[in-house]
């Protein structure tokens, strides 16, 4: 499986010099527990699927610096989609070749590298916050800053016009809030509100099957928490919210980098955070921010 995962990324690298350069944050590529996971085929090379769990799929984007990870959730009656990644290709249509029945949408939150395909789906679900309704109206300035070149990792899709890329305007039907319940039919899942990194972020739990959605709270890697709309105090509240869950979990599966964590990293976040923000740890300079590293994990902040 790690060389079918090795033989496609290098079928996508182009060979010009700047390309090249392009793929100097790829060598690291693919990522170790991507090895460890059931790989299903699909005919789109933009994305790769991995199986997860029984009726959870990882949805994954490899050729972009986000590293985007969208999952798809089936139940008995319908399935849902959380979040629709970059809109650099077509996700709905990877979608369709893994479920026939009704597919709703949901957001981890509704920053471009989430929402990029909403608009190709009908049912989507979205917090009731300002900054919600405020994106759906979609941006190009964000999306466009996605296509930089050292933000690919090989070519982009066939017959994808770069200079139009935006986030297109997409409609809400169905308004949530914390504590909200979305059933599947014989999968329930909680709607847990974690503002921080966004307003409206928010985290997605399947009890039954101890399976948390973390959205951008955590992943492994550096966290983003340098945005405007990032709300540090939130941050911890919602952490320490997660935290709390974490012996009941299974598994956490996160929106970048890898689908697959362990619950155990939640309460070492919120011991983190707590530690920079009463400046007990020394940052590093990157990319005109800061970075406090920890194992599997940092804060990217300004």
């Amino acid at each position: 499986m790690k060389v079918l995962h090795t033989l496609l990324l290098a079928s996508v690298l182009t060979t010009s010099a700047t390309a090249a350069q392009q793929a100097q944050w790829c060598k690291n590529l693919p990522r170790p527990a991507y090895s460890k996971l059931e790989r299903v085929p699909t005919a789109d090379p933009w994305f790769e699927v991995y199986k997860i769990r029984p009726g959870v799929f990882a949805i994954y984007e490899a050729h972009q610096l986000e590293e985007v990870i969208s999952y798809l959730i089936i139940g008995r009656d319908k399935a849902l989609l959380f979040d629709t990644g970059m809109g650099i290709s077509n996700i709905q249509a990877v979608v369709a070749g893994l479920t026939k029945l009704p597919v709703s949408v949901l957001n981890s939150h509704t920053h471009n590298d989430h929402v990029g395909d909403n608009w190709r789906f009908t049912d989507i679900y979205g917090m009731d916050t300002n900054f919600t309704r405020a994106n759906a109206r979609g941006s190009r300035e964000d999306a466009q800053a996605e296509l930089a070149p050292d933000e690919l990792c090989g070519a982009l899709p066939a017959g994808f016009d770069a200079k139009a890329y935006a986030t297109k305007p997409f409609h809400i039907a169905h308004w949530l809030h914390d504590g909200d319940k979305i059933d599947l039919g014989g999968r329930t899942l909680k709607v847990i509100g974690t503002p921080g990194h966004t307003p409206d972020a928010i985290a997605l739990l399947d009890e039954k099957n101890g399976l948390l959605f973390t959205g951008d709270s955590f992943y492994l890697g550096p966290i983003y928490l340098y945005r405007p709309e990032t709300d540090l105090d939130a941050y911890v509240v919602s952490m320490q919210r997660l935290a709390a869950l974490a012996p009941r979990l299974r598994l956490l599966l996160p929106a970048h980098n890898t689908p697959v964590a362990d619950p155990g990293y939640l309460p070492k976040v919120v011991a983190a955070i707590q530690q920079v923000r009463r400046g007990e740890v020394k940052p590093v300079a990157k990319d005109g921010k800061h970075e406090y590293l920890y194992e599997g994990f940092s804060f990217l902040m300004k």
